[in-house]
């Protein structure tokens, strides 16, 4: 039961340690193991003071009753595949549409309640975050080129400045998806009342940041490299918009994408650079493993827990 979750965590570090430190590493203001360290410890920590609000929506705000061993361990291996998948592919996915999508297939497998307006709350939160980060991120690019013409874009001062807050943003990106990630790999397992849930999200940061660094690079390179085209002052930019957001999110419980947000925040770096300087192809591609993962997590868990269920019985 605890390993499925780990494998969940494992599987949001492997995937989301790019929305912490894409932009920095691609940028070259850090290597990719010294980044990997820091978000690791960020991880656990946002994990521990945050991370309820997401794991009680995962864990009995989506699907209002209480689910058997064999449908929790089913959701989460189930998300987990999708997730694994996707990071094989160096696609930045959503391991909070994974897990939506593999509990609401499971609670519809067992004929379970499902909470629809909660729901669609979530999906709702799908398509705003990118947008709000995308346009905070473009504003606050707009400030920074504003300030860097100002005084001086050459100056050694401000490009130690911006170096330090670059890596200092995806510390608080770090943090956030501990915030709201830690939940959706340990909130089903909640559902069932065997551990605290502060140990449950001890366990679910843990397994975060060993995903982390043992499987992060892939991804991390796509996010980095891939979209739009980053220096130092950008990757503050695209890491701080994306942390706001997904922070904001957290505190109201609701299980956002940390890919979606890091994405919107590099999309809305590139609109400011010029629409030129972001790859279509990329974001396509992105685009269509969003729509993917969560539907066939659904689908797949829910097909899976009726066979299973079946030949047990």
């Amino acid at each position: 039961m605890l390993g499925a979750g780990a494998y969940v965590g494992w599987n949001i570090g492997a995937n989301d340690t790019a929305n912490c430190i894409g932009t920095a590493v691609g940028c070259g203001l850090i290597n990719f193991r010294k980044a990997a360290v820091l978000v690791a410890v960020f991880v656990i920590v946002g994990a521990m003071l945050q991370g309820e609000h997401v794991m009680k929506t995962i864990s009995k705000g989506i699907v209002k009753e209480d689910l058997n061993y064999l449908a929790v361990i089913v959701a989460l291996i189930c998300s987990g595949f999708f997730v694994t998948l996707a990071t094989f592919y160096r696609i930045p996915t959503s391991t909070s549409q994974a897990i939506v999508g593999g509990v609401v297939g499971i609670g519809l497998a067992v004929g379970a309640e499902i909470d629809y307006a909660k729901l669609i709350v979530i999906a709702e939160s799908w398509l705003v975050c990118p947008l709000l980060v995308m346009a905070l991120s473009f504003g606050l690019m707009a400030l920074v080129k504003f300030i860097l013409n100002k005084f001086g874009a050459r100056s050694l001062l401000f490009q130690q400045a911006f170096g330090w807050l670059a890596i200092l943003s995806a510390c608080y990106v770090a943090y956030s998806m501990g915030a709201n990630n830690a939940g959706n790999a340990v909130g089903p397992i909640a559902n069932l009342n065997i551990l605290p849930p502060k140990v449950l999200l001890f366990i679910g940061g843990v397994s975060i940041a060993v995903g982390t660094l043992t499987y992060g690079k892939k991804v991390a390179d796509t996010v980095g490299k891939s979209i739009a085209p980053l220096d130092i002052p950008s990757a503050f930019v695209a890491q701080i918009s994306s942390a706001v957001g997904m922070h904001l999110f957290s505190l109201f419980g609701i299980p956002v994408s940390t890919s979606s947000a890091i994405v919107g925040a590099v999309v809305g770096v590139g609109l400011k650079k010029g629409a030129k300087s972001i790859s279509k192809k990329t974001i396509m591609t992105i685009l269509i493993g969003w729509v993917l993962t969560p539907t066939l997590a659904g689908t797949v868990s829910f097909v899976s827990y009726r066979i299973i269920n079946y030949v047990a019985g």
